[in-house]
């Protein structure tokens, strides 16, 4: 009980109580530019005040926070805490910006990124059926699940039966049975229809790898080299990793990447799909993604795999773009305000992975910039 009221007091501590001077972001000459908060427009004390927090709230396990403005780094501080890697314990570690983290399910915005590329490439299309792409599973089909496209896949609207509500550890939660599945896409495109496609939002890690798998057929490469070569690369990213279970790549929540590269992800995003003067996907798969395309769980929209929310913050309404991933991985993309956040934490067992990175986006970054 004791633990649970520190827990909430440092939650409701005043910013001014933890603010603290804090040493600007390091030039790693990694192609990233540094700024001062100051000089984008931003409340300096505010930021700072994140390290302050969590650095005192060691239950919320933070492990990253990034904060960029107009393409600049202004604000970067890592943590020591436990942390895994896709569920194996890695034990205390000390984070920083040579290490790899685990996306979770930010993973299948990543996804999404792909798939509009090879829309661009022509590809495929949205309002193509999936079972088009899958003769060898012919003997699954039906004239209802005929009517499952690529578009209902990105909306996670496919209306196939689905749970992933029971721990990832019961071998009944439908990621886990298809994981564990020696075929995952027939695994998938197997499974019951419970709604008419298109109709019913219902989360889904069976998605995202049904989309891998189709972006297999039409690119001849698996979803690791594919997003190396069509992504990653013209990102200046290096070092990617999907973590592997049973000789596949995971693609629903397997991706690891270090903080500063995620971060290339959400710029990309904000700068609709350029990066250094290149368009690596169109802006109008950009537009589309981040476009409520319809409505998510509780108050959220979704769009092609982003989550679409809103804060109120000082009675300023600001609108977001998100890749949200277990255990506290927060990837904010706030496009009036021309921002990026990053946010790691290892809440994988905690009711408190929820509340981290909201805390950092309506407590710290949008006060210091409502204020200037």
């Amino acid at each position: 009980m004791f633990r649970l009221i520190v827990s909430v007091w440092l939650l409701l501590l005043p910013l001014a109580a933890q603010a603290q001077d804090c040493a600007p972001p390091p030039d790693l000459k990694d192609g990233w530019r540094i700024a001062s908060p100051q000089s984008q427009g931003m409340d300096a004390a505010l930021l700072c005040a994140i390290g302050a927090r969590f650095e005192a709230w060691k239950e919320a396990n933070a492990h990253s926070v990034l904060v960029l403005r107009n393409g600049q780094l202004v604000y970067e501080r890592y943590f020591t805490g436990e942390d895994y890697r896709w569920g194996n314990p890695l034990g205390s570690v000390t984070h920083d910006a040579t290490k790899p983290h685990d996306l979770r399910s930010i993973s299948k915005s990543v996804v999404s990124l792909l798939v509009g590329i090879a829309v661009d490439r022509g590809w495929i299309s949205l309002d193509q059926s999936v079972f088009a792409f899958f003769p060898e599973h012919a003997d699954l089909r039906t004239p209802a699940k005929d009517a499952i496209t690529i578009r209902h896949l990105l909306t996670m609207s496919a209306g196939l039966e689905w749970n992933e509500d029971l721990p990832y550890s019961n071998p009944r939660n439908s990621e886990t049975a298809m994981n564990n599945a020696p075929d995952a896409a027939r695994y998938v495109l197997g499974l019951p229809l419970m709604s008419t496609p298109g109709q019913v939002y219902n989360y889904s890690g069976g998605s995202a790898e049904v989309l891998a798998a189709i972006l297999q057929k039409v690119s001849g490469r698996r979803i690791d080299v594919l997003s190396r070569d069509e992504l990653f690369a013209p990102l200046g990213i290096a070092g990617s990793e999907w973590v592997s279970w049973r000789e596949r790549p995971v693609v629903a929540s397997g991706l690891r990447l270090r903080p500063r590269d995620l971060a290339r992800i959400g710029q990309l995003v904000l700068d609709k799909g350029r990066w250094q003067g290149q368009q690596i996907v169109s802006e109008n798969w950009i537009a589309e993604s981040i476009a409520p395309q319809i409505n998510g769980q509780g108050v959220f929209f979704y769009g092609y795999q982003w989550w679409l929310g809103r804060s109120l913050v000082e009675k300023r309404e600001t609108v977001w773009a998100a890749g949200y991933g277990h255990g506290g991985q927060r990837l904010y993309i706030l496009p009036e305000q021309n921002i990026v956040i990053v946010v790691h934490a290892g809440l994988y067992a905690s009711p408190l992975q929820g509340a981290v990175g909201h805390i950092i986006l309506n407590r710290h970054v949008l006060p210091a910039v409502s204020i200037r």
